[in-house]
């Protein structure tokens, strides 16, 4: 494992590339739909498109980036300073015609505040693999589309990759959501209103017995107004390290508003999350999660820009109860605040990343720190790469 499969990795979808780039024809004007980019690293408008024959045009797209890191109280078995291959992945899809396809494949890392870090080959190893987003989709009409496969999660307000957010690190509430599923989504749109709803296995159990749906309502060119609501309906005893037997019975509700409005971009949404008890699961007890958070850009001009996140979270319960934990530890609490300077020219990108975590009310051997009893953390970490 360690460097060689990150190299390992990293080739495959070099070579992925180079092969794409021999046969390149006409590329397109505008940016890729997918995957979904809210900045401020921006997608190449001009990706790699192939003359593909009764496929039509298949464009290549990706990202190839490093990331290098300082923290303070690093979890066990973590390190105070690290660097990494934050991604390596190559993304080959079709947009047009009644049957389309996605894949995207290759290396990644999943950095997130309160969380360990794990390396780039080891965390794709242990959640979603070389291929984290992979699907058919099937567009009967303008208004309708199907898609089969390794689906993107309807939930919350950051993504799962760090090039697709305006933070390089995800939050405390991504911590609480399914990033990647397995199943089917059906997706309607109509003027202002568009709408999904997904029938999939939640936190990638392999068990398919989640319900989730998104509702948009978009109020005005420069804003819009999302309601989530996300829930398994079957017990499912499933457990692994992408996905926990507590979330895989869990349910989830988001709220989210975003503005646009010349260089800036504000998202302030909510979150609330729940495991019921059940004794044949071994739930001794009802749990939940309730927070809050404001994510916002600001773009000075074409090339530089500022991110910032602001996080408040709580979880419900308490030992004596044998409350389950959902955070760091029954009746816990914690909040953020994070900055992110971007610089991007033309394909080539430059972050910076200041986060600040506090941890309240944990339980001890719960919290930050490699004995678990550390309060609080600071992050340093700079991301560069390339969109292609």
């Amino acid at each position: 494992m360690g460097i060689t499969t990150n190299m390992t990795y990293l080739k495959t979808a070099l070579c992925a590339t180079a092969g794409a780039l021999m046969f390149a024809g006409a590329a397109m004007a505008d940016p890729l739909a997918s995957p979904a980019m809210t900045g401020p690293v921006l997608a190449n408008p001009n990706p790699i498109s192939v003359d593909a024959g009764p496929l039509g045009q298949v464009y290549v797209s990706g990202v190839v980036s490093g990331v290098a890191m300082a923290q303070s109280n690093p979890a066990f078995g973590d390190h105070k300073t690290q660097a990494d291959i934050s991604n390596g992945q190559v993304v080959i899809q079709t947009t047009e015609g009644p049957i389309q396809f996605y894949v995207q494949a290759g290396i990644y890392s999943l950095p997130s505040l309160g969380l360990g870090y794990m390396k780039s080959d080891k965390i794709t190893d242990a959640t979603f693999g070389a291929v984290p987003n992979a699907y058919v989709k099937i567009v009967p009409s303008d208004n309708v589309s199907v898609m089969i496969g390794k689906l993107p999660t309807l939930v919350g307000a950051e993504y799962t990759f760090t090039f697709q957010n305006m933070n390089i690190v995800r939050g405390l509430l991504w911590n609480q959501e399914p990033a990647v599923s397995q199943g089917v989504q059906f997706n309607f749109a109509s003027g202002p209103i568009s709408a999904s709803v997904a029938w999939t296995d939640g936190y990638y159990s392999e068990k398919a017995n989640w319900i989730s749906g998104l509702l948009t309502y978009t109020v005005s060119p420069s804003d819009s107004v999302s309601v989530v609501a996300a829930a398994s309906t079957s017990d499912n005893s499933h457990s692994s390290f992408a996905t926990s037997p507590l979330l895989n019975n869990s349910e989830i509700y988001n709220l989210l508003y975003t503005h646009n409005s010349g260089g800036l971009t504000i998202t302030p949404y909510l979150q609330y999350s729940r495991v019921s008890e059940d004794a044949g699961l071994g739930i001794p007890a009802d749990s939940a999660t309730f927070g809050a958070a404001v994510l916002g850009k600001y773009a000075f001009s074409d090339e530089f820009s500022l991110a910032a996140r602001a996080e408040y979270i709580k979880s419900t319960g308490s030992v004596a109860k044998g409350t389950p934990n959902l955070l760091y530890g029954p009746g816990s609490k914690a909040w953020s605040l994070t900055v992110t300077p971007t610089y991007q020219k033309g394909v080539f990108f430059l972050r910076g990343e200041a986060s600040y975590v506090q941890v309240l009310d944990s339980t001890p051997g719960f919290a930050l720190g490699d004995s678990g009893t550390d309060k609080s953390q600071f992050r340093a970490i700079a991301e560069a790469g390339f969109v292609f």
